[in-house]
């Protein structure tokens, strides 16, 4: 074991026995893949939560999966990481069976209700059990602590942040471990890795703040037992629509293993720039990710002996899309076959792919829904834009900008800004359309276009 609670002397101990081959298999964190640290002969390496790495770590791991085999872990993966699933860039497998005896956690949302606080707290201490009460805000932790108090004080209080003294954070969650504590009011601190089998209510203040991945995470923090547990998610009042709409879904998916159908709807919700329009950062060993997939299926297509599309598409960068657009859960129940629809969606290389797929889906599930019909027609744009060696299209209010390589058509639009390579387009009538239309007209030489 590789973490913070070693001292420096125990530490050099690891990192020489990993440098000689001492040591079969190594647990730590992220100060694993420090250039301080060698291995004899690394073969396998296996990330949890990978999401929450930092961008000079996720370099690095670029750089080890050219040479190990790399398995990474995620309850919910961010967009980011499900579009490279989806995208073919990463093979994935979906695990959805809980463990024996385990039971769905009951989930509540609802705005700030005392009342409901004391019932829901009292409940769980009176079978025997302990509450964990999640608030993020450390400068507001003594007023709350105090609060806590007063609402029960009958109960062993204690509290938890990152920015306790090492030693007398260790004790508080040993103590809360151990049973020594009722109630825990701590920050998301929680989320990384605590298991506490006998607590099994979890009150969450201000979930409106939260992402949903982080909503998951916390309520994965109780009902790690047999018996029944309860999250409490309260926002108050005139919270924003949109949060109120993440609370949703983690109230919607309560059973066992929901991770993919929650990461799918925060794809959903987060729009499609997330889908289709991810802009890369750094490089992929110096060559940059799009010729790195490239060099990627030109060798699997050699190794399956099949001939390589030359018209590869590539990553159009679409900002600001107006519109409503995904599969969904009432469309395409079944959250595994929704991802494999979008994956097919995410590596259609021409058009006649998407009219295909779009008459597949209106045999199997019925007429297109609104968004369905909207998510297809992005998709058309990428593939039309990419062919004519565009960069990034933004969508801003009442106009559409392009931004073009050099060997583009567009270069020679009288519209075109060589100084921003940008052309500017103001549509009449709807954008997306607009847009697909005049892009069509392009690839056809149409010269009003």
């Amino acid at each position: 074991l590789l973490d913070g609670s070693r001292t420096t002397a125990e530490k050099q101990i690891v990192l020489e026995k990993l440098k000689n081959g001492e040591v079969d298999v190594v647990v730590g964190t992220h100060a694993l893949l420090s250039d301080r640290v060698s291995f004899f002969d690394l073969g396998l390496v296996v990330i949890d939560e990978e999401q929450k790495f930092g961008v000079e770590q996720k370099e690095k791991l670029k750089k080890l999966r050219l040479s190990v085999n790399v398995l990474s872990m995620s309850a919910t993966p961010i967009p980011r990481t499900l579009y490279m699933a989806l995208s073919g860039m990463r093979d994935m497998s979906v695990i959805n069976v809980p463990p024996p005896g385990r039971k769905p956690v009951l989930v509540y949302v609802m705005e700030y209700n005392e009342d409901v606080l004391k019932a829901a707290v009292l409940r769980e201490v009176n079978r025997g059990g302990q509450v964990i009460y999640v608030h993020n805000r450390v400068e507001e932790f003594p007023e709350v602590y105090e609060r806590l108090k007063k609402l029960f004080p009958g109960l062993t209080v204690s509290y938890a942040h990152g920015k306790m003294p090492k030693r007398q954070l260790e004790k508080t969650m040993r103590d809360f471990y151990e049973g020594r504590l009722d109630l825990l009011l701590c920050t998301t601190i929680i989320e990384n890795g605590i298991d506490v089998p006998n607590a099994n209510t979890l009150i969450v203040d201000d979930a409106h703040r939260y992402g949903l991945a982080q909503l998951y995470q916390l309520r994965g923090r109780v009902g790690r037992s047999d018996r029944r547990a309860f999250a409490y998610f309260f926002y108050p009042k005139g919270a924003p629509k949109n949060a109120l709409e993440r609370l949703k879904v983690i109230q919607a998916h309560t059973e066992p293993g929901s991770g993919l159908r929650i990461a799918l709807k925060d794809m959903e919700l987060r729009g499609i720039g997330d889908i289709l329009g991810i802009e890369q950062h750094g490089n992929v060993v110096s060559i940059g990710l799009k010729l790195y997939n490239e060099i990627l299926r030109e060798t699997l297509c050699k190794v399956k002996g099949t001939e390589m599309r030359k018209e590869a598409v590539l990553d159009v960068e679409i900002e600001n899309a107006p519109g409503r657009f995904f599969i969904p859960e009432e469309y395409v129940q079944n959250p595994v076959e929704r991802l494999h629809l979008y994956r097919r969606m995410a590596s259609a290389v021409d058009e006649m792919t998407i009219e295909e797929l779009e008459e597949e889906l209106v045999d199997r599930f019925g007429p297109l829904p609104d968004e369905v019909a909207l998510l297809l027609k992005y998709f058309k744009i990428r593939i039309r834009a990419n062919s004519l060696r565009v960069k990034k299209i933004r969508f801003d209010h009442h106009l559409v900008e392009l931004y073009v390589d050099e060997g583009s058509p567009f270069v020679n639009h009288p519209r075109y800004n060589p100084r921003s390579g940008t052309i500017v387009l103001y549509p009449r009538g709807d954008p997306v359309d607009f847009l697909m239309g005049f892009l069509e007209r392009k690839a056809e030489g149409d010269p009003s276009a």
